[in-house]
């Protein structure tokens, strides 16, 4: 899982450098367009953790027809759900970016990225939809291998399609989208691929022998909440991102890079949640609480020691790390000034995470809900607010440290009460 999502995260990086190459202007509509698509992608996360989680508790409990029902219907609905997201970000994406504060310039850049992802993004949904059903079944290995076929595709076309070759211009920031859909395509006739080879198949029979009031309900229950839970973080960058308009441009790109460059520092604790949750999932589902407990908490020890460490490693070299995104001092200096504050709370962020993927896993779901909304609501964004008549731009990177080092102890608290009562 490491693996598949440092690349899958490596895109992020990717995009902001042959994008950067195109000028501020390019950068600060990408960094406007960042917490939204990420919002969008942790749909498919909860997409992801809803049939991960009914699938690893199925075969936890040796119950293989109702796994492999579970995973067709959890397919269907996410290809249902994808088409409809995609015909309501694509009549919503003006007004939505407006309500941002996006200058008027930048809203022809940013419509020009969004009506192709818009229109691809069924494509997105069934992807993740085939990578819950391989790591419910602990397929560790296909399912990163969905998400690096995705990766290595769109590493291959951003180039081409952006800045192009030879005679061919490339489409500019447009290009990046276009190089995304790309990647979305193979990845989803891969997932289709790999899911057919597992012991779970794509089979109609299952959808019609299924009980489909309780098979939705059990994967709603799950991937409602941890979709809502993992896009509270971006709908708040967004909100931030708003705030940081009017400090100028610069300040939004440095923030848009600086938050693709903390998505990759983070690949680890990602990959852990993932990993996590499968093992919490499986062992709960058969009885072996011990086991659950014991792989949690070990999983909380690393977050503290790799985040401490990359966020010393983040600091040291901040400049060097600026200068794969811009050239531009201003956008460089909002980009260090940043790390410097913000990355001392990416422990704090992957131990909620880590534990919002056991919840997720165990069928409480709503607990990794409200602590991921309580973050949001009642620490970052409060905060940022009350201190940027002082702090100015600053008061952003000190809201989002406060909001990770407060949500580490409420889940740690909430893990620790949860995995002993039973």
């Amino acid at each position: 899982m490491l693996l598949g999502i440092a690349a899958i995260m490596s895109v992020g990086i990717i995009d902001a450098y042959f994008i950067g190459q195109l000028g501020s202007r390019e950068l600060a509509a990408v960094s406007f367009i960042f917490p939204i698509t990420i919002a969008l992608s942790s749909l498919g996360v909860g997409v992801i953790a809803g049939i991960s989680s009914v699938v690893s508790r199925a075969l936890g409990e040796d119950d293989m027809p109702r796994a492999r029902q579970l995973g067709n219907l959890g397919i269907a609905l996410a290809a249902t759900f994808g088409i409809v997201i995609a015909a309501l970000l694509y009549l919503i994406q003006e007004p939505l970016f407006q309500l941002m504060q996006a200058d008027k310039a930048l809203l022809p850049l940013i419509s020009a990225y969004m009506t192709p992802y818009a229109l691809g993004f069924p494509l997105l949904l069934l992807q993740m939809g085939g990578n819950g059903v391989l790591r419910g079944q602990g397929n560790a290995k296909r399912a990163s291998a969905l998400l690096i076929a995705y990766s290595v595709t769109n590493w291959i076309l951003d180039p081409l399609l952006i800045n192009g070759i030879g005679s061919f211009s490339g489409f500019g920031i447009a290009g990046a989208a276009y190089a995304t859909i790309g990647g979305w395509a193979v990845g989803t006739l891969l997932a289709i691929t790999m899911v057919q080879s597992s012991n779970i198949r794509l089979n109609p029979v299952c959808l019609t022998s299924a009980n489909w009031r309780s098979g939705v309900y059990a994967l709603v229950k799950v991937g409602g909440p941890a979709a809502l839970s993992n896009a509270r973080n971006p709908i708040g960058l967004s909100v931030l991102t708003a705030l940081l308009a009017q400090y100028g441009q610069a300040a939004v790109a440095g923030f848009g890079a600086a938050g693709r460059l903390q998505s990759f520092a983070i690949v680890p604790l990602l990959a852990l949640s993932s990993s996590t949750g499968a093992i919490v999932g499986q062992n709960w589902g058969a009885g072996e609480v011990g086991r659950a407990r014991e792989a949690l908490f070990k999983a909380f020890a690393f977050c503290i020691i790799y985040g401490l460490c990359i966020a010393a490693l983040l600091v040291i070299f901040r400049d060097s790390f600026g200068a794969l995104f811009s050239e531009d001092p201003e956008v460089l200096d909002a980009l260090g000034q940043y790390l410097l504050i913000a990355a001392w709370g990416f422990s704090g962020y992957g131990l909620l995470i880590v534990a919002n993927g056991a919840f997720n896993a165990i069928d409480k779901a709503p607990i990794a809900l409200v602590q991921s909304a309580g973050r949001v609501a009642l620490i970052m964004l409060p905060i940022a607010w009350l201190l940027s008549g002082w702090l100015k731009a600053d008061a952003i990177y000190s809201a989002e440290l406060l909001a990770n080092l407060i949500g580490d102890s409420v889940a740690m608290l909430c893990s620790w009460f949860i995995l002993r009562r039973r």
